[in-house]
């Protein structure tokens, strides 16, 4: 191996070089065909975003990347320079037309980033736009492979047995081991100056086609190592129709982690006005204090403490009203009011029915109906709560269920009908909650199997904190640990 290849090469242990920027490149020239959508998939909406956005909002959210580029399919090159100019993504610095083939896309883009000021041998990496689960984790072991080698790919395992056929039959021709098989996603990783050099070389092949970046490194620069960082199962490929259907739900299955909230960001709460609806007890009563520890200014509204009754409009219309006076905007409005009424359905009486209805599904239309315009001012988010039991009806409380399924919906309507405003939607599905509400309907329960308020609570902030909308947040207790000494502190300036 040459010099030049042993520079390319990379070593464990080397010392990390300087590096410009890490710039992320999202390739979104796909029209869709396969998804029988219509349209490219990338515009295809989900929980309140389009998949595009949502895999703009994953990518600048990461601490590690600098800058982000979309090379956009040419007849839709509006609606991602749209994404640009909303000014919700800051890293978000540069919309290009993609070119006839994923080649062609990267050569596009290569380009593109080469000719940005300070990109000197910048890390590049390039993700497909269709992949909007990318974690932080995922984005972070490239970043930091790239101190130690010039090209790196993300796979996982392939749980299935992979045969091949010959050209021409339906014939087994070889069964590859599987321990030695992975199974490709993206980002693809490079230094800027070896995936130039990769495609220089690959212009000079008559014959030259690949599926993939990594495949021309490999081609090409077969002395430039190209290591493997463990993706994900959740980090899928939105190709198919089915595919949309598998990332909604996955979209609904997003479980809080503090680890990923950075606590200099909760300062931001400071000075921010939070409306509270069913704050007196319970989960309210601690996103209360919570968030006045963090410097809000909360207003909180129940029956008990205030006589409002949420399933009153004129009364929720007057609380707003009387924050907005006093605060001069209303930056968040949480919904925590609700009622649980266990018993047989054959037996639920009407006064029952009503009130489960009202309060339950009821109120939080109204609540609804009467924040967006105040939100809509701030660019500020509304919070419902779900539960569990959203997913599944559970007997003896299925009026609740039902109405607690009817939020989720709400949510991700709502976060998609008020998208264009800069109006959030979100909600959050705890896990069981010692909550007097939940004394009251099942009596004691063992202590240690039930979330506090203050870790329902602490989920609640963050989420009103981030970029997120349309989405149901499950809080779980195996982040309580992590979480419970963090929920009650001040948030660092």
């Amino acid at each position: 191996m040459g010099s030049d290849a042993a520079s390319e090469a990379g070593a464990e242990g080397r010392p990390a070089r300087q590096v410009d920027k890490a710039i992320a490149v999202i390739l979104a020239g796909g029209v869709g065909v396969r998804a029988g959508l219509g349209m490219p998939k990338q515009l295809a909406r989900i929980a309140g975003k389009s998949i595009l956005e949502h895999t703009v909002a994953a990518i600048c959210s990461s601490p590690v990347i600098d800058e982000v580029l979309i090379m956009m399919e040419a007849a839709h090159l509006g609606e991602a320079a749209a994404l640009k100019d909303s000014g919700r993504y800051p890293k978000l610095v540069g919309v290009f037309s993609g070119g006839a083939s994923r080649n062609d896309t990267t050569r596009l883009a290569i380009d593109q980033v080469a000719a940005r000021s300070g990109a000197g041998n910048a890390k590049v990496l390039f993700h497909d736009a269709v992949r909007p689960f990318v974690s932080h984790r995922i984005l972070r072991d490239c970043v930091a492979a790239l101190d130690r080698f010039n090209a790196v790919d993300t796979a996982i395992p392939s749980a299935d047995t992979i045969i091949q056929v010959g050209d021409t039959r339906a014939i087994i021709t070889d069964v590859p081991r599987r321990d030695r098989l992975r199974r490709g996603q993206t980002p693809q990783a490079f230094r800027l100056e070896t995936i130039r050099r990769a495609y220089r070389a690959a212009e000079a092949d008559p014959g030259f086609a690949a599926t993939d970046d990594c495949t021309v490194v490999l081609r090409y620069l077969p002395e430039v190592p190209i290591f493997v960082v463990d993706g994900s199962e959740e980090n899928m490929k939105i190709t198919q129709a089915i595919d949309v259907v598998l990332a909604d739900k996955l979209f609904q299955l997003k479980t809080h982690d503090p680890d990923v909230f950075d606590r200099e960001a909760r300062g931001r709460m400071a000075g921010k006005v939070l409306v509270v609806f069913g704050g007196s007890e319970g989960i309210g009563k601690a996103l209360v204090e919570t968030a006045e520890a963090w410097g809000a200014k909360v207003f909180s509204f129940s029956r008990g403490t205030t006589g409002t009754h949420v399933e009153a409009r004129e009364e929720v219309r007057a609380a707003l009203s009387l924050a907005h006076d006093e605060a001069g905007r209303v930056d968040y409005v949480v919904n925590c009011a609700g009622i649980l009424t266990i018993g047989e359905l054959e037996t639920t009486t009407d006064d029952d029915l009503r009130a489960s209805l009202e309060v339950n599904l009821v109120a939080p239309i109204i609540i609804a109906q009467e924040a967006v315009g105040y939100l809509r001012q701030s660019a500020g988010q509304l919070l419902f709560f779900t539960s569990s039991s959203y997913t599944r009806g559970r007997a003896r409380y299925g009026v609740y269920s039902a109405a607690k399924a009817a939020i989720v919906n709400l949510t991700q309507s709502l976060a998609e009908e008020w998208h264009d405003d800069d109006v959030r939607v979100n909600c959050v599905n705890p896990e069981r909650t010692h909550t007097p509400m939940r004394t009251h309907a099942f009596g004691e329960e063992p202590a240690g199997t039930l979330l506090s308020p203050e870790i329902v609570a602490l989920a609640c902030l963050d989420t009103l904190l981030s970029p997120a909308t349309g989405q149901v947040v499950d809080v779980r207790r195996h982040a309580a640990a992590e979480a419970s000494s963090a929920a009650k502190e001040p948030a660092q300036a």
